[in-house]
């Protein structure tokens, strides 16, 4: 069953999402902005690993069954602290008729509607998640420790596997780019990559060597020590905004920017 969804807004967009009856989607805590009262709400701490986002039965299987049901959710819930990431997701369901459920993300900034057919996963950067039907699966993917310690956002992903609509969100406008349109490989901004099809190649690198032009990218031009590279064939969604450009504009607005005309390694970072 296809999920009915429609982005609107412009500078925060929201998704509003049709359900028919019986139909599940599922958001990460803090996403929710509004129901219909024929929809049902229910917070749980395991994600949707069973056809349809169905968790079995309390006496499917006996007390083995229950006892693995409850070390999956826990491995769930650790992996998702270990990221960051919220521990529990709120499940919403049409009851009595077609229903309507409402979403944003938490930035000013553009939403995606993702389709997965089960063919190929999605990865995204944390924080992107807003909602899924109950037949696509979220999962953690922690990218190699030299990425992550390199990249600083390059560590830990977002997947989604499964069939059937996610809805991501990012900060500012959005663009979607193939690598293979640009000779095979692209280098961004760590903090500007959303989402990324299984099979491209995601990593980071240093800007420049220990050189005094290497030294100047570092200090003077924005990006820091290292930038995210995409290789590969397939789709990539990159944002016009980064968390890091927002904290630092607001912090600097309140008047308590430190950054000075650098802008790189030595501007402040929020937090």
């Amino acid at each position: 069953m296809t999920l009915q969804q429609e982005i609107v807004g412009n500078a925060m967009q929201m998704a509003v999402v049709s359900l028919q009856p019986g139909q599940t989607v599922y958001c990460e805590a803090g996403k929710f902005l509004f129901k219909t009262t024929n929809v049902t709400m229910e917070t749980r701490l395991s994600g949707p690993s069973n056809p349809g986002g169905q968790q079995p039965q309390g006496g499917a299987g006996g007390m083995g069954g229950m006892l693995r049901q409850a070390m999956g959710t826990a491995m769930q819930v650790g992996q998702r602290a270990l990221a960051g990431e919220s521990l529990a997701f709120q499940y919403f369901t049409s009851t009595g008729g077609e229903g309507t459920v409402g979403f944003a993300g938490v930035l000013p900034g553009e939403m995606r509607a993702l389709e997965l057919n089960g063919t190929r996963a999605w990865f995204a950067e944390k924080d992107a998640f807003v909602a899924a039907e109950s037949t696509v699966d979220f999962g953690i993917a922690f990218q190699g420790g030299r990425t992550g310690r390199s990249g600083g956002e390059g560590f830990v992903l977002e997947k989604f596997t499964g069939r059937g609509t996610v809805i991501i969100a990012g900060a500012g406008n959005f663009i979607d780019l193939n690598p293979a349109d640009f000779g095979g490989r692209i280098e961004v901004d760590t903090g500007c990559v959303v989402a990324f099809e299984e099979g491209i190649q995601y990593g980071v690198q240093r800007v420049g060597g220990l050189n005094r032009q290497g030294l100047m990218n570092a200090v003077f031009g924005g990006e820091g020590l290292s930038l995210a590279t995409l290789e590969g064939n397939g789709r990539v969604i990159l944002q016009s905004l980064t968390i890091e450009s927002l904290a630092n504009a607001l912090k600097k607005a309140q008047g308590g920017d430190k950054q000075g005309p650098t802008g790189g390694l030595f501007s402040t970072h929020a937090g």
